[in-house]
């Protein structure tokens, strides 16, 4: 008997592969081409001018079509061509910007024009808010990711499919509740937002709320309760504790909880945030 072996071969799509290095780079934030050559945007360069030689006969005309060399020009200064605002004047304008919002559609229409973030630049879309803004308990987390930058709302991926689960237990749902973050843009690569992002963001988010006028504030994460509610320690020493935070029309009550994305990578502490959503439970009847 004749063994017989096939031995299959495959062979690697070049063109998918680097489709593929593409898309990851697009995920990871990569928004500027560079050359192999270091070249200093600030010097005054002019390309050398080379007479031509005279054509033998006369040829047909022929499309210009940029050097390779101007192409990758055009696109590492495509991205600096708008001058960012610097992170102090940037704070100021959101102050002003903030404070003229007399609605909340009046907030988001302003949010939506607003250039003083970088993170405007790299999002697809803003993220503004969800749910019912007559609510009387307002969600509070840090930034959209992947799944809301995508769809435009907050808390739709996989932790806003918990925090769905979480609200429903006591009662609470999307009509009822309104979800929103302290940043409105999506950090490239789901990155954590620096400190300087989140004050420059930090006026609009306040005057969502005292527009909203909840009677609960509920931060989730450590990020939200240190810019909201001022807290230095770790989410897990600060949770559950109830302070008083003024709208800047009121004072209403908030507390601080853990944040879903959170609750999925450990979900032995989900126990925690259910004492937690208890006592918030308790604070709304």
């Amino acid at each position: 008997m004749t063994n017989i072996i096939l031995l299959i071969v495959m062979t690697p799509d070049p063109t998918k592969d680097a489709r593929d290095l593409l898309a990851f780079y697009l995920e990871a934030g990569v928004d500027a081409l560079l050359g192999e050559e270091p070249v200093n945007r600030f010097a005054d360069q002019e390309a050398p001018r080379v007479a031509p030689a005279p054509p033998a006969e006369p040829a047909a005309p022929r499309p210009r079509t940029p050097a390779p060399s101007a192409r990758l020009e055009r696109a590492v200064l495509a991205p600096a061509l708008a001058a960012p605002v610097a992170p102090e004047a940037a704070v100021t304008d959101a102050r002003a910007q903030a404070r003229a919002a007399a609605s909340l559609a009046e907030l988001r229409e302003i949010l939506a024009r607003f250039e003083g973030c970088e993170l405007k630049r790299h999002a697809k879309q803003l993220v503004f808010a969800d749910g019912n803004p007559e609510a009387n308990i307002m969600f509070v987390g840090e930034a959209p990711g992947r799944e809301e930058d995508l769809e435009g709302r907050p808390f739709v991926g996989r932790s806003g499919k918990l925090l769905d689960l979480m609200m429903k237990a006591i009662g609470l749902d999307r009509t009822n509740a309104y979800i929103a973050n302290i940043i409105a843009w999506r950090p490239p690569g789901n990155r954590t937002p620096t400190p300087q992002e989140s004050q420059i963001c930090l006026p609009f988010i306040l005057r969502q709320i005292e527009l909203v006028d909840p009677d609960v504030l509920v931060c989730l994460g450590g990020p939200s309760s240190q810019t909201l509610l001022g807290f230095t320690d770790g989410i897990m020493k600060t949770r559950g504790r109830w302070l008083t935070f003024n709208t800047g029309t009121r004072d209403i009550r908030a507390i601080a909880t853990l944040h879903p994305a959170y609750l999925l990578r450990q979900p032995l502490h989900k126990r925690l945030a259910w004492r937690d959503f208890l006592a918030i439970k308790k604070a709304l009847t």
